[in-house]
Order: structure tokens, then C-alpha cells, then sequence
């Protein structure tokens, strides 16, 4: 065994590392507690929106089987008609072929989408049955979108997809214009596909491209893609038949979802589209629950309403990104005066050097549980995601509360030698590395569970700095701090450096891992001097 050390320098990085952790807490949840100022949408009403009924728990277009009631389609387009003069849907099935004769009853047209996928019957079906909703409601129909991002999804050729667009437009009238909608960068990969529409409807959603782009300059990507395909397409129409911006969910490179992001992007989209007198459409009218299991929980969150109907933001004035911010602050102070609690059961130091370690990193730990059980809301949907997620940030806290007492007892001049159970940091090191191997290979749709990993990570941390271990981590806790953090290189190599929140999941592992090389390395060290 190494005998105890105490290092002055450690000691006093040891009180920065409390102390700017606790600062940090309390400055996120104030900074989005903050009104934040932005320019003014030229108008309330929006020419058109992307519409979905799928937004209760439960209500997904993957089960065929399940119809949308009439009353609720009515009930939705009632609301929405004071808003939106056109509502664009994306398939016949489930109940959506009513929506243009309820959408006539509110003086609202339909972009009338009818999808395609890889399967010849169920394409054929949803080709008849937009065929028979179309000849029945030809005043309130604007458009035909046969087919949705199929190139880009690779379900159908170019060339099957053309024969399917020919049919709707020979057996539908000759008032109601047909189109194709995908991605702006599968326009110019089948350029073709033109010559088979009456006007060209594209896909530019500046969080989703290759190469992000930030909400303040994203309108500016959209002004810049739209005369590129002007150039391309010159004297065919254009429609950008998507567009808008998340405000939940991953950052991608520089691109962050938020209310406020959603917001000015928006706003500032209406106000570029009003004056170039441009067709659009905006995604999507509600928040849609379903998509986090297909993108992630950023997929869920496009709505310029949420899954209650209820407006996110509005359209003048300035933005609130969490009103109720001061419930972050409220559970840092009741974690902290629980990390009192426990770190003064059967204690044996004195002063108030204990005490304030105590009350910061409760404080610290009670904001970043917050700040995860936050992202838990937007982010769990089915029961066992909860159950899971509540058992790890659970974990995380007792972990955190546990360490809170060794720190405060080293930080009050106390000599306890005692360590917390080996098991503790074995498991935290293993959920954090499992996860490193998922946001490495597979971490596109992935979040950064940043709240629930800096309890274990920070905490450890600081332990790490107070005292040496008094015997050789096992060989498995040594393997997986030198692998976590050369994982945790993954997701900064693939945001190319500009992911501030994928610099931050290194640094954790950072954290967690060197007081264990470190231990590793004294330990060899003491090993081979004794030896010798």
C-alpha cells in the first residue's frame, strides 16, 4: 500500500473545482431563465405548415392499423386555421385522407402528400387513395406531393418514382399541380426528376445538413441554396417544402436546438420569405413525440407548437428559453442541505471548511441533476427509459453525496484514509465507457447525458485530488480509463471541433480516468522501488 499524501496545491484546486462547478450550475439555469431580445416576425399567420396529428403518447403512423378521428382532424385544423392559411401532409393512410374536406370547412388549402416507400402494394394503395381524395376535394387541394425523401432514403429508382408521378397526374385534374419533395442535395443528384414535376419542391433544413449551420446565420444558408437552385432549375417554380428549426435535442457542431434558436430562426425566415414573395412550407405545426425513436429526441421537437397544442414561443417580443429556471436553483439548495445532512452523520471533523464543501457540491450536484432530469422530459418517452434513467441519476446523486463527505472531511484537515467502495467508480467508469462506445460508432442521434455523468465524473475528480489510493485499481478500471477517453475523441473528431458539449463529455472522461492512471502509475512506481 502507498502511504497517505497531502498536497497543498491539490487542496486549493481541489476548493477552485467546487467552487466553479457550483458558479456553473447556477449561471445555466439563470442564463436560460433570461428574456432574450429578437427581431419581430413581419406577421402571426404562416402561408403553410407541415401537418401530423401523431402528437399524444402512443399515436405513431408505423401502426397502420391506427386511425385518426375525424373529430380530432377537425378539432386541430379549427385551431390552426387562425395561424396557417395551408397545412402540407405526408400520407393517406391513418385517417389523414380527410384532411383537405375538414381543412375546406376553415377556408384552408392542403399540399396533399401521398407516401411511398419500398413496398409495391402499400404504395399502390396510398396511390389510390390519393387519386380518390384528390377528385373528390379538387378546390382545396394546392398541391400533390407524390413521394417524401424516398431517393434520398433509396426506397425507389428515379425511375419508378417518375411511372408512380405519372399516374396521380394522369388520373387527377389537370388544375391540381403534382410535384416530388426531397432534400435540396438529392435535387441536384437526379436533376432529371424536373422534367417529371410541375414545380420543384425542396428540403433545406440548416441543423440536418452535412456541415450544420448556426440559427443566426441559417437564413442566410437558405437565401444562398434557393438561388443556387434557381440557377439550376431556371424557369421552373420553386417550393421549399420544409423548413424550420428544432429547439430540443443534440447540438450539431455549432448548430444548437433551443426555443430561442427556434424562435429567430423562424422569425427571421418569415421576414426573408415575405420579401422575395416565395412558396414555403414551414415543419412542423406540433411537437411529434414518435420521431425520437426514428432521430433522436431532437426529432420530436419541431413544432411551432408542442404536443399539447400550445404555442412555444411567440412570434413578437422577447423569448424566455425555461421560464421556471429557478426551479434549477431551488434543487441545488435542497441537494445541498441534503449533502449536509449526510456528510454530518457520525462525522468526525470540525469547522467550517466542512460545511461550505458540503453546501457547494451539493449545490453543484443538485443543478446537474436538475439540468438531467430536464433533459429526461424531452428526452424519455417509454416507461422502462424512465425507470432506467431515474435508477442512474439516482445512482449518480449517492455516488456524488458518498464522495461529498471524504471531500469535506480531507477539505476540514480531517486524516481519513478510508475510500469509498471500489464498485462505485467500476460502475460509473463502465456506464460511462458503454455509452462512449455508443456516441462513437453510432452517436449521430445520441445525446450527451452531461447531467447524470458529471455527478460520478466531477466528484471522483476532486476525491482524486485529495488523496492518493492506498491500493492498485484493478486491472478492468485501468483498462477503461485509458479507453474511455480515447473514445470520448470520437465525437469531437466527427463535429470537427466545434461541439462544445462533445469537448465537455471529454473532459469528463478526462476527470474520472486520470485519478486512475495516476493511481496506476504511483502504484507501479512505489511496486518497483520496493522490489528494488
Amino acid at each position: 500500500m502507498l502511504p497517505p499524501s497531502r498536497n497543498v496545491a491539490h487542496y486549493g484546486l481541489a476548493w477552485l473545482v467546487l467552487v466553479l462547478a457550483t458558479l456553473a450550475g447556477a449561471a445555466w439555469w439563470w442564463n436560460i431563465g433570461r428574456a432574450v431580445t429578437l427581431p419581430d416576425a413581419p406577421s402571426d399567420r404562416i402561408a403553410c405548415v407541415s401537418y401530423a396529428p401523431f402528437r399524444k403518447p402512443g399515436e405513431t403512423p408505423y401502426n397502420l392499423h391506427f386511425v385518426m378521428t375525424p373529430e380530432r382532424i377537425n378539432e386541430d385544423l379549427r385551431a390552426l386555421s387562425q395561424r396557417f392559411d395551408c397545412v402540407r401532409t405526408y400520407s393517406q393512410s391513418n385517417g389523414l385522407s380527410a384532411v383537405p374536406a375538414i381543412a375546406a370547412r376553415y377556408h384552408m388549402q392542403v399540399l396533399m402528400g401521398i407516401w411511398l416507400g419500398g413496398v409495391e402494394k402499400l404504395n399502390e394503395k396510398e396511390i389510390a387513395t390519393g387519386i380518390a381524395t384528390a377528385n373528390a376535394n379538387p378546390a382545396s387541394i394546392r398541391g400533390i406531393v407524390v413521394g417524401n425523401e424516398v431517393l434520398l432514403r433509396g426506397e425507389l429508382s428515379p425511375k419508378r418514382l417518375t411511372e408512380y408521378i405519372q399516374t396521380v397526374r394522369a388520373a387527377t385534374p389537370k388544375s391540381i399541380p403534382v410535384t416530388y419533395a426531397d432534400v435540396w442535395e438529392r435535387w441536384l443528384k437526379y436533376p432529371q426528376m424536373a422534367n417529371a414535376v410541375d414545380f420543384v419542391t425542396i428540403h433545406i433544413l440548416p441543423y440536418w445538413e452535412d456541415n450544420p449551420v448556426q440559427a443566426p446565420d441559417a437564413v442566410q444558408h437558405v437565401e444562398d441554396v434557393y438561388a443556387h437552385m434557381q440557377k439550376v432549375f431556371p424557369g421552373k417554380q420553386l417550393m421549399i417544402g420544409e423548413t424550420g428549426w428544432p429547439s430540443a435535442g443534440r447540438l450539431r457542431r455549432s448548430a444548437e436546438p433551443s426555443i430561442v434558436d427556434e424562435a429567430l430562426y423562424l422569425r427571421d425566415f418569415l421576414r426573408y420569405a415575405a420579401n422575395v414573395n416565395m412558396p414555403y412550407n414551414v415543419i412542423e405545426a406540433f411537437d411529434q413525440p414518435w420521431k425520437r425513436a426514428q432521430e433522436g429526441t431532437v426529432g420530436g421537437y419541431w413544432g411551432i407548437f408542442d404536443s399539447n397544442a400550445q404555442p412555444k414561443f411567440p412570434m413578437r417580443g422577447p423569448v424566455t428559453e425555461e421560464p421556471r429556471w429557478w426551479l434549477g436553483w431551488l434543487a441545488g439548495v435542497v441537494s445541498a442541505l441534503a449533502f449536509v445532512v449526510v456528510g454530518s452523520w457520525d462525522r468526525k471533523w470540525r469547522g467550517i471548511k466542512g460545511w461550505l464543501a458540503l453546501l457547494l457540491a451539493g449545490f453543484a450536484a443538485g443543478t446537474s441533476a436538475a439540468w438531467q432530469w430536464r433533459q429526461m422530459m424531452f428526452a424519455c418517452t417509454a416507461p422502462w427509459e424512465w425507470l432506467l434513467s431515474s435508477v442512474c441519476l439516482v445512482g449518480g446523486l449517492c455516488v456524488a453525496a458518498v464522495l461529498a463527505r471524504r471531500i469535506a472531511a480531507h477539505l476540514a484537515d480531517h486524516h481519513d484514509h478510508s475510500e469509498p467502495a471500489r464498485w462505485w467508480r467500476f460502475g460509473s467508469l463502465f456506464a460511462l465507457v458503454l455509452y462512449d462506445i455508443l456516441m462513437a460508432f453510432d452517436g449521430r442521434y445520441l445525446d450527451f447525458p452531461m447531467g447524470l455523468f458529471l455527478l460520478p465524473c466531477v466528484a471522483y475528480a476532486v476525491f482524486g485530488l485529495l488523496t492518493h489510493e492506498r491500493s492498485m485499481p484493478s486491472v478492468e478500471q485501468r483498462f477503461m480509463a485509458c479507453v474511455g477517453p480515447l473514445l470520448a475523441i470520437a465525437p469531437v473528431v466527427a463535429e470537427v471541433g466545434m461541439n462544445k458539449v462533445a469537448w465537455l463529455w471529454l473532459g469528463m472522461n478526462l476527470a474520472i480516468a486520470i485519478p486512475v492512471l495516476v493511481a496506476w502509475r504511483c502504484h507501479a512506481g512505489y511496486l518497483k522501488t520496493k522490489q528494488a
